[in-house]
């Protein structure tokens, strides 16, 4: 089972920083998942929420307001270039408040991947909440690899087949909702099951046992150490 940093090594170094990041290659981490969102001027901004801690939107703001607070997307993956996964997540739901329903986020995203020259090297999955914006990636780049995140669910069959229908390669589940029928029919329609956001040991290593494929988590060096890795 890979593990994952979630928003990098987020215990060891604030989330979503460069030295989270930074951490989470020295830990040893198979990869790193991290967030996306909008700006005004169309800046890459990796951070989770909307806003800045001061309550400033993202998407309001232009990259000379961020220099400092938030870190680019192009810098984020030129520290995680050692690492053999970088899950970019890209916030696009519509609930929230900088909700863009023309998914030009995706094209962003997808064009800086190519411009770095890392749309097929196999290291990149970008995923989502938003089916749509996966969906558009997908469309755009049908080579990269593309993972639909859920929450709460119903019906998590129906929801692999659809995810395998529109030829996307993995679902992310919540952890506590992971279950040995979701993994084998996931596993069914060639479909990886990267769970996140796990930091107990002992669910951990269920979740290894389960034949889960990826692991998020805060504590990369932790989950390691319990792999016997």
């Amino acid at each position: 089972m890979l593990v994952i940093g979630h928003r990098g090594a987020s215990v060891a170094a604030p989330e979503n920083s460069l030295a989270a990041f930074a951490a989470a290659v020295a830990q040893g981490a198979d990869g790193v998942e991290l967030d996306v969102r909008r700006t005004a001027d169309g800046t890459l901004a990796v951070r989770h929420d909307e806003t800045l801690d001061d309550g400033r939107r993202l998407v309001e703001l232009g990259r000379a307001e961020l220099d400092g607070l938030v870190p680019e997307l192009d810098a984020v993956l030129e520290v995680c270039r050692p690492l053999s996964v970088v899950n970019v997540e890209i916030k696009n739901w519509p609930d929230d408040g900088d909700f863009d329903p023309s998914i030009a986020l995706a094209d962003a995203v997808v064009a800086l991947l190519a411009e770095r020259g890392e749309l097929a090297d196999g290291r990149v999955i970008v995923s989502s909440f938003h089916l749509g914006t996966i969906d558009r990636v997908k469309d755009l780049a049908p080579g990269l690899a593309t993972g639909w995140l859920w929450g709460l669910v119903d019906d998590a069959a129906v929801l692999l087949e659809r995810a395998a229908e529109r030829g996307h390669q993995a679902v992310h589940p919540y952890h506590a909702f992971v279950n040995e029928e979701l993994v084998a029919g996931a596993h069914r329609l060639d479909l990886a099951v990267n769970a996140w956001t796990c930091n107990d040991p002992d669910r951990i290593r269920w979740l290894a046992e389960l034949g889960v494929d990826a692991v998020i988590t805060d504590t990369p060096d932790i989950a390691l150490e319990v792999l016997g890795r």
